[in-house]
């Protein structure tokens, strides 16, 4: 099997997102598949979603343009990119559909699929199972080019720096999410819940047989990473009509409930969008779905949305949350990253294990002896010697042997 940092320059080469796929030659296929999402919750209007945490001069700036304001100030439904896209999957070389299928579900604010394709061929490979990466709303390819563009976002962060000088962890990787949300936190609650509902959609066409690739009585089960398992949690957790019933969720520097993560980062959030989502999603939900009928009913009175909730405060529906995990407690299990500082491990056991740790969900807490951080656990450009490559493959092939074992 070739070693973590081959398969990084294997993937970065070749690796092909346009065409039908590519045969890779050494048991591993990778094939894009085209998705429509029926984006089913509501989005405000283009008047209502006026950016107004964009400076006036960097929208006066960029207005008219195909450029990254004009962007932002968009609709979300008026978002093509989200609702028309294309999505992976890894799949053994040989052929005939896969017997069985791991989706994996991404980090906040991730923009390009490279570090995971590593990742999805240990799966394929220790498992035989096909890997199924699928882009949160909003992320990776589901995000407009523009939101991505180094001039525009440097011009906004370096604005949005001037527009609040305690401003922490701004960067043009993160400006276009943090304004976003800045601006509008219901998109956390509405862009998630649209996911979870493309999710549905794409099992429901693998249980119909209508997937080129994977079998109609596939084995499904989950991999996520990061904030990724909130989605992958609320999926399994409500369980719609018994689709996930037998499936195992394998979580990978994540699941804490939301106000026990630390997301400002460059690569994240920064501070000020983070202070804006905290108030909305813990200190003052109540009062928002006391106004907005359409939230309260999804919150209390669906249970994908009732599953959401418990899992944003860790106080909130505590008890609840505590005997959902613990009915498919033999089907879950986490890897938690000692120095780990956006989802902290002792936080991963607090949530998965329960307050009283009488949650039987393994956590394993590893560290690897090389500098790394949440967003890069196997760095691929860090100095440290002829050696450092090989400490990482084993350290990579240690995290991921364990999940595949789990997910076998």
């Amino acid at each position: 099997m070739m070693r973590y940092h081959e398969l990084l320059a294997l993937f970065r080469n070749r690796a092909d997102y346009a065409g039908a796929g590519i045969d890779f030659g050494n048991g591993l296929v990778l094939r894009n598949f085209d998705f429509h999402s029926r984006a089913r919750f509501p989005h405000l209007s283009p008047e209502t979603s006026r950016n107004t945490a964009v400076p006036a001069s960097a929208s006066a700036d960029l207005r008219g343009q195909a450029g990254a304001c004009s962007l932002l100030d968009k609709a979300d439904a008026e978002i093509e990119e989200n609702l028309r896209f294309r999505y992976q999957v890894m799949l053994p070389s040989a052929d005939g559909k896969a017997r069985g299928v791991i989706i994996m579900l991404h980090g906040f604010n991730e923009k390009r699929w490279l570090k995971y394709l590593p990742w999805a061929a240990h799966f394929v490979l220790r498992t035989g199972k096909a890997a199924l990466m699928f882009p949160i709303a909003f992320h990776m390819n589901r995000a407009p080019a523009a939101w991505s563009d180094a001039r525009s976002m440097h011009r906004l962060s370096r604005e949005r720096r001037r527009l609040y000088p305690e401003l922490v962890g701004s960067s043009l990787s993160n400006v276009a999410i943090s304004t976003r949300l800045h601006n509008m936190p219901a998109r956390f609650i509405w862009s998630g819940l649209e996911s979870y509902h493309d999710l549905l959609d794409l099992v429901e066409a693998i249980k119909r047989g209508e997937h080129p690739a994977i079998a109609a009585g596939a084995d499904i089960d989950f991999f996520s990473y990061s904030i990724g398992t909130l989605l992958g949690e609320i999926t399994v957790l409500t369980n719609k009509n018994g689709y996930f019933s037998q499936s195992r969720c394998a979580a990978f520097c994540g699941g804490p409930v939301f106000n026990r993560l630390s997301p400002v980062s460059k690569f994240i959030l920064d501070s000020e969008a983070n202070v804006r989502l905290y108030s909305y999603l813990i200190e003052h939900l109540d009062s928002h779905m006391k106004s907005d009928p359409r939230l309260e009913r999804l919150l209390t009175g669906e249970e994908e949305g009732i599953n959401l909730r418990s899992l944003l405060n860790y106080r909130v529906n505590l008890a609840y949350r505590e005997e959902k995990l613990r009915a498919a407690s033999g089907r879950f299990y986490a890897v938690a990253l000692e120095r780990d500082e956006v989802v902290p491990p002792y936080e991963v056991i607090n949530t998965l294990q329960g307050s009283r740790k009488d949650i039987g969900i393994r956590v394993d807490i590893l560290d690897y002896p090389y500098p790394y951080r949440h967003e890069e656990p196997f760095p691929a450009g860090v100095s440290g010697g002829a050696s450092l490559p090989g400490e990482i493959d084993r350290q990579f092939r240690r995290t991921f042997d364990s999940i595949s074992a789990f997910l076998a």
